[in-house]
């Protein structure tokens, strides 16, 4: 057995190229052996998480069809050892118990301990050994059982006793977006306007949420229906709520502009937002979010539907003098942050709740 290295480089089953192997993450196929490392750990698999960017993918590729979905996402990582969307390049986590600890690990976790990752599922390796089949193919949220490996540098979190593990999964998920927001406004933007667009949705819901507990001053939800609207302005999550296609540049900036004025008591139109989160898993939204954003204001990006070279020439050309950050989905002390948000505030746990129920 070779020398493992903290990143998971050992587990890496590609070609090298130029005389080095890629990262896991990037690397198509990954040693799935039950055998650990020293510095490994092993997870049985109770659940996963499929990221919305890359289920909404599957989910349209096969009309709907749940069952193809399944073998789709089998396929995936049978072939690759890991979930790794090709499409999208997005994964998701999963929930587990811990098997196995080697000697060696620095995570802190021992057998029996029921953690959720905090490490994509594009760099974990992973089998499968129940076929999926108490899933449906048609939600998220994957019942499975299969086993997982965690490296030296790998994220997991022991979940929480006063939640269940389908609602503390579905935060963990996306616990990056808020506490990286949270930074964003309370360093440099208090009392400011800020949007997010998909308000709604999982990591936008607690976005505004921690945009609230950082001091801004105005919160505008960007949403894509009525029925999305009246959820959100029901969790009193946002000051304005507004009905937008985050794909349409020009309405999108509008939107949030018209929502804006109400910040200063203006009838007219205001100015666009000082921050701009978006949290909405379809592509196309990088200039509507750019045009939103007042000069030296800054635009998160938390969308795995996101083309970055879209939204850095996109800027350039509008000669928009903004700063552009992509959520990795780290910041210390994340996963503590959102759930607390949860448990604090209603309206989240509300909509996280009527998601799962859905």
């Amino acid at each position: 057995m070779t020398s493992s290295d903290p990143t998971g480089l050992h587990r890496v089953l590609d070609e090298p190229m130029a005389g080095s192997l890629p990262l896991p993450q990037a690397a198509h196929r990954l040693d799935t052996r039950a055998t650990l490392w020293p510095d490994e750990v092993r997870i049985r698999v109770e659940r996963l998480n499929l990221d919305a960017a890359s289920f909404r993918q599957l989910e349209a590729t096969y009309d709907g069809d749940g069952d193809a979905v399944r073998r789709a996402v089998l396929d995936i990582v049978a072939e690759r050892g890991k979930m790794q969307n090709p499409v999208t390049g997005s994964g998701g986590m999963l929930v587990g118990v811990v098997d196995e600890v080697g000697p060696e690990s620095p995570l802190g976790l021992k057998v029996g301990d029921r953690v959720a990752t905090l490490v994509s599922l594009t760099l974990t390796p992973l089998v499968i050994e129940d076929g999926l089949d108490r899933w449906a193919g048609t939600d998220e949220q994957v019942p499975c059982d299969g086993y997982a490996i965690l490296f030296g540098r790998s994220i997991a979190a022991v979940l929480p006793d006063d939640l269940t593990p389908e609602l503390a999964l579905s935060v963990m998920d996306v616990c990056g977006a808020p506490a990286l927001t949270r930074r964003v406004v309370s360093e440099r933007y208090a009392g400011g306007v800020v949007a997010v667009i998909g308000g709604g949705g999982k990591s936008g819901s607690l976005s505004l949420a921690a945009a609230r507990d950082a001091g801004a001053g105005h919160l505008i939800g960007v949403v894509p229906t009525e029925t999305e609207a009246d959820l959100l302005r029901e969790a009193a999550l946002a000051d304005e709520v507004v009905v937008a296609d985050a794909r349409n540049p020009v309405a999108l900036r509008d939107a949030v502009a018209k929502a804006a004025s109400a910040a200063s008591g203006s009838a007219s139109e205001g100015g666009p937002a000082d921050v701009t989160v978006v949290c909405v898993d379809v592509p196309g939204c990088e200039g509507g979010a750019i045009l939103s954003t007042a000069d030296q204001g800054t635009v998160v990006f938390f969308s795995m539907a996101t083309s970055f070279s879209a939204a850095a020439l996109g800027a350039e050309g509008l000669a928009a003098d903004v700063t552009m950050l992509v959520g990795n989905g780290y910041v210390p002390g994340h996963a503590g942050y959102a759930l607390d948000l949860l448990r604090a505030d209603t309206g989240v746990r509300a909509l996280f709740e009527r998601r799962l129920a859905q």
